[in-house]
């Protein structure tokens, strides 16, 4: 979502980021005209009129689950994006029986949280290091 026009998005997915990306954007991008909705996420800049690259993952229950807002100047890491919603997902479907360490990919191997974890971390992280990849 930005304070751009539909139009604007739909031109920036097909002449730039379809070509960064693979099929372009795999979810639809919204129109913010106003900053309505910047404001409400305080991300918009009155004095530029503009809004800041914010990033908010939302989940179906509406809970922010994470985000991150950086000014203009620095770009964003798409790939980095959908690896944090796989994630998401998937500490979601295991109903939070399992964690994902910095860096998870679907398919490599998972934290089990609980007492026994803290303080440890580092023990399951270099085990578990040894036997991916």
């Amino acid at each position: 979502m930005s304070i751009d026009s539909v139009f604007v998005h739909k031109m920036w997915d097909e002449n730039e980021l379809s070509k960064m990306v693979e099929g372009g954007v795999p979810f639809p991008m919204l129109s913010d005209a106003g900053g309505q909705i910047g404001r409400l996420y305080g991300v918009y800049n009155e004095e530029a009129g503009v809004e800041n690259r914010g990033r908010f993952i939302i989940d179906p229950d509406g809970i922010i689950q994470g985000y991150e807002v950086l000014t203009p100047p620095v770009g964003r890491n798409f790939s980095e994006t959908v690896r944090q919603l796989q994630a998401f997902q998937h500490v979601r479907k295991s109903k939070g029986t399992e964690a994902t360490p910095a860096g998870w990919k679907p398919g490599k191997l998972t934290l089990k949280p609980g007492p026994d974890l803290v303080g440890n971390v580092w023990k399951v992280w270099q085990t578990k290091m040894a036997f991916e990849d």
